[in-house]
């Protein structure tokens, strides 16, 4: 007897290896995403200007990247909490105008580089919401604890996010592999019946890019939390984001619509080494220990002729460090 539904996924067609450079922005779901392919091994970098939730802000931040804007230092505003932009995440705010001027240009020259050097590019969008700056007419990535009343609150339509996206899948993107998502934590902030639309509007956003280009794909992480685990012990305590587990087992599922079952396997191995390495021995001093060891090390470098991108350079100084 079936007691759930397990939402059905279309491998890629085209599968991600460690060969693969590999770009990721958006909601912090998108960490959760990248933090598994980096310990995995993949060449994996985040958007280094921070979580960007909204559609628009994603967009401009690639617009940003591909440019390789030079900031002058004068669209930096000084607030409570030190220096910021509205087109950076907090953390990269400073007390010091000089000092956030120099992290953000640091954020932008990194995403630039990471941008061309990726062909594979994951895009988590996590609402449809923005916030637009009356001032200036643009939506804002971060509000960063300014006044309510300096910004307008809306949503963007369908319509607008292909449109805004469209130049980008037929210029920067064109080609690279396009893998978009939703995240599933939820926005209650926005209430439960505008979270739904938000939800809504971007996966219809999306499903229109992926009917368009033959290199967008969509991965059901949405679907996967909301529909296929559906009960809220798969959430964290605050009962918006994805538990450990939940995000374990997304995970899997990115495995069987992402790897070819050769790099599935290569990626268990690999696991298995970063679990040796963090749990730490009673009796280090043991021959049993030293085998061991040696064991590990006998598997990293099967690993390392299979692909010679992986770096297992700290690892393999771990387990050295017990031979001595």
């Amino acid at each position: 007897m079936q007691f759930r539904t397990i939402t059905k996924i279309t491998p890629l067609g085209q599968k991600i290896a460690h060969d693969n450079t590999i770009f990721s922005l958006g909601s912090c779901f998108a960490e959760n995403i990248a933090r598994k392919l980096a310990e995995r091994k993949f060449h994996i970098m985040e958007a280094p200007s921070g979580i960007l939730f909204n559609p628009e802000s994603i967009a401009r931040t690639l617009d940003i990247y591909n440019k390789n804007v030079q900031l002058s230092g004068q669209e930096l505003i000084l607030g409570d909490e030190g220096w910021f932009s509205y087109d950076f995440h907090s953390s990269l705010s400073h007390i010091e105008h000089t000092t956030a001027l120099q992290q953000m240009q640091s954020a932008i020259s990194c995403g630039h580089r990471a941008l061309q050097e990726a062909d594979v590019v994951i895009i988590t969008f996590g609402t449809a919401m923005v916030y637009t700056l009356k001032e200036q007419q643009r939506v804002v990535a971060n509000c960063h604890k300014q006044p309510q009343q300096l910004f307008t609150r809306s949503m963007l339509s369908v319509e607008e996010i292909v449109q805004r996206y469209s130049p980008l899948m037929e210029g920067v993107l064109r080609d690279k592999l396009v893998i978009f998502t939703v995240s599933p934590v939820r926005h209650l902030s926005d209430g439960l019946e505008e979270n739904s639309l938000s939800k809504a509007t971007l996966r219809l956003a999306i499903d229109s890019l992926v009917k368009r280009y033959a290199n967008a794909k969509y991965f059901p992480s949405y679907e996967i939390l909301c529909d296929e685990l559906r009960d809220y012990r798969f959430y964290a305590d605050d009962m918006i984001h994805p538990s450990k587990v939940a995000v374990d087992y997304i995970w899997e599922r990115f495995e069987e619509f992402a790897f070819s079952a050769a790099t599935i396997d290569l990626v268990k191995r690999i696991k298995r080494i970063a679990d040796a390495v963090a749990h730490r021995p009673l009796r280090p001093e043991t021959e049993a220990h030293r085998t061991f060891c040696l064991k590990m090390i006998g598997e990293i470098a099967a690993m390392e002729c299979v692909s010679e991108g992986l770096d297992f350079s700290v690892e393999k100084r771990y387990f050295k460090d017990f031979l001595k």
